[in-house]
């Protein structure tokens, strides 16, 4: 018995990366997902690998009427929501605030945060006649904390996070869960989408960034998409039950501090740095 069976969720950026793999878990463990995204080939790749359980909807969260849209078909073709994940996402630049374009910015925003809001307008109906869903958006430990990543990118997770409460506060009410997970460093394909790289590329450089984010966080490797699908998978089912408004952290440890290791290398360092001087 999965911990999903009969239920049916929406999982959108689901073509690839964390979205994929939820999507993977989610059907594994006895769900009917929507997989949707803007990507068809991608989309309909990862559907016809999942089987019968799976559909892929094309999808442009940015804009309205698709995410109405992919709501109403939902629904009509699966009869009910019971899981919301609201994941899609794009990179966000690393400039100064002098140099930040306005368009890319509203471009993220659009995506990160306007989308999350969207999805949470139109799946609330279907839920609160069910009397009962869960819907999980993805923020960000840059949502958390300064110095993580782009302004742009780190002010819409931050509004994530905070929008996810306020949600929770009034659809908890009607038997509706809210919550977010905020990642840390996750080997995913947005960073190669950052650096300019094409998707046909992120594969080859997986190796290299989980080289990279292994020393990211106390725990000593790096953050996989499957961290994140097994925490939506928490969320989605009764498992969590009585959780609602909260921000999970999925992140090894990062938003807590370096590790401990490096910080007795540095207090050591500054010991023989002052004992030096002293003499």
């Amino acid at each position: 018995m999965g911990a999903l069976d009969g239920k049916v969720a929406i999982i959108t950026g689901g073509t690839s990366g964390i979205g994929a793999r939820t999507a993977e878990l989610f059907v594994a463990e006895g769900a009917r997902v929507v997989v949707a995204g803007r990507r068809q080939a991608e989309g309909e790749s990862v559907t016809k690998a999942l089987g019968p359980a799976a559909i892929f909807v094309r999808t442009d969260v940015t804009k309205e009427s698709d995410i109405k849209a992919l709501i109403e078909h939902t629904l009509a073709k699966l009869g009910r929501l019971d899981c919301l994940f609201n994941n899609a996402g794009n990179p966000g630049r690393l400039t100064s605030i002098a140099d930040l374009d306005m368009d890319h910015f509203d471009t993220v925003i659009a995506t990160h945060l306007r989308a999350v809001v969207l999805g949470m307008k139109y799946a609330a109906p279907a839920m609160i006649r069910q009397g009962s869903g869960s819907i999980i958006n993805t923020g960000s430990i840059a949502g958390l904390r300064a110095g993580c990543s782009a302004h742009s990118y780190s002010a819409a997770k931050a509004a994530v996070i905070h929008v996810t409460r306020c949600v929770a506060a009034e659809l908890g009410e009607k038997g509706i869960r809210v919550n977010s997970i905020s990642p840390g460093a996750i080997v995913t394909g947005i960073f190669a989408k950052s650096a300019g790289l094409a998707d046909a590329v992120a594969d080859s450089i997986a190796d290299s960034l989980k080289e990279r984010f292994a020393a990211a966080q106390p725990l000593p490797r790096a953050g996989l998409p499957e961290d994140i699908a097994q925490a939506a998978l928490y969320l989605a089912s009764d498992a969590g039950s009585f959780v609602s408004g909260q921000d999970l952290v999925v992140d090894g440890g990062h938003i807590g501090g370096s590790g401990w290791s490096q910080l007795v290398k540095n207090r050591a360092g500054m010991a023989q740095e002052l004992k030096a001087r002293a003499d």
